[in-house]
């Protein structure tokens, strides 16, 4: 099996302020191939962005290509089944059947976005310490020895500028953040909200005040943009999002998005309102996913069945055995499920998957 090249997220279109940020990015990674850099900052600074450009930067230059896996928590056994499976080595987790796998593609850069274990993180690199593959992870905060720090804040903050002119004067009050900043300006070109209706809206909702946050994506400037917004959505729309949400896949695309949130013929205007106010992301094409402070902001008012994703996926990968490299984040949250309930039906039918898919 080829590494594929159709998990890697597309080109930013624009960079608004890092390229010299990315210029520096660049430099360093060609100057101490293969290197180990962690890009660290708060949520919404535009960690994977910097990533992605950096990944696209340096692709030409890489006979093995560019890889992406978005890692938050799961642990070593999970991380190194994850490459296993995108390197064609079957998803029992050998490493060295991975590192002849490596070895044969050639150098390479691997990015690991939204890392949240330190130790998970830290013993993946160090199995794999001496290949050719230059690792970045994008991470809150980064307790791990050997890799290079390079923190990341919002862009244009330290010259006061704003990357988004037609909320410039939002720029203070929303802190730089560019999550936030994106949103506002959604809404606002949308024509949804002028820019003193939102002002007002995210003063009185407390945007200014200094308080206690439950953790780094707990952002209340996102998390007003984010109600507004969601008062405003069509219920398949706000379904959606509470899909999306409560997800523990990487990314989900079209039809099982329409599916899971049974949006019906609604599905294509509830789609295009998100993407009409930069509510979704999309990592790939016409797969979606929301940013970490968008989902913590939807989790806070949604709810979903877990079971409804086991279904669906196990019932998908047993339809469609070929989806797995896009589905695989997927195939280990149905484990993970099949494990935490208990259930042994839900175990055997994993089981039985797994013996199909050959891993």
């Amino acid at each position: 099996m080829a590494a594929s090249p159709l998990v890697f997220p597309p080109r930013p279109p624009s960079l608004r302020g890092r390229s010299r940020e990315l210029a520096t990015l660049a430099a360093t990674a060609r100057a101490s191939r293969p290197a180990r850099i962690a890009l660290v900052g708060t949520g919404g600074s535009g960690k994977s962005t910097l990533a992605c450009a950096l990944g696209h930067q340096l692709a030409r230059e890489l006979p093995g290509g560019i890889h992406w896996f978005r890692v938050g928590a799961w642990d070593t056994r999970t991380l190194l089944g994850m490459l296993s499976i995108r390197f064609g080595v079957g998803a029992s987790p050998s490493v060295p059947a991975l590192r002849r796998r490596l070895k044969a593609l050639g150098d390479m850069l691997i990015v690991l976005d939204n890392h949240e274990h330190d130790r998970a993180v830290a013993e993946l690199l160090d199995a794999l310490r001496g290949e050719a593959v230059t690792w970045v992870i994008t991470a809150r905060r980064c307790l791990v020895a050997g890799v290079s720090i390079f923190p990341v804040i919002a862009p244009l903050v330290t010259s006061g500028r704003s990357p988004f002119p037609a909320v410039a004067s939002l720029t203070r009050l929303l802190r730089w953040n560019p999550v936030s900043l994106e949103l506002a300006n959604a809404i606002v070109e949308s024509g949804e909200a002028g820019v003193d209706e939102l002002r007002r809206w995210l003063v009185a909702g407390g945007v200014d005040r200094v308080r206690v946050i439950d953790h780094e994506d707990d952002l209340p400037e996102v998390g007003l943009l984010v109600a507004w917004a969601f008062r405003r959505l069509a219920p398949p729309a706000r379904r959606m999002l509470a899909v999306l949400a409560h997800s523990s896949g990487d990314h989900i695309d079209e039809p099982s998005l329409a599916a899971l949130s049974r949006a019906g013929r609604s599905a294509g205007d509830a789609l295009a309102s998100l993407r009409r106010l930069s509510l979704v992301q999309e990592p790939l094409a016409g797969r979606l996913a929301l940013h970490a402070t968008v989902r913590h902001a939807v989790l806070k008012r949604t709810t979903f069945d877990p079971r409804r994703f086991f279904e669906h996926y196990v019932a998908l990968l047993e339809r469609s055995p070929e989806r797995l490299d896009l589905e695989q984040t997927h195939l280990f949250a149905a484990m993970d499920y099949a494990h935490d309930t208990g259930s042994v039906a839900a175990a055997i039918r994993v089981n039985e998957l797994m013996a199909r898919l050959a891993l």
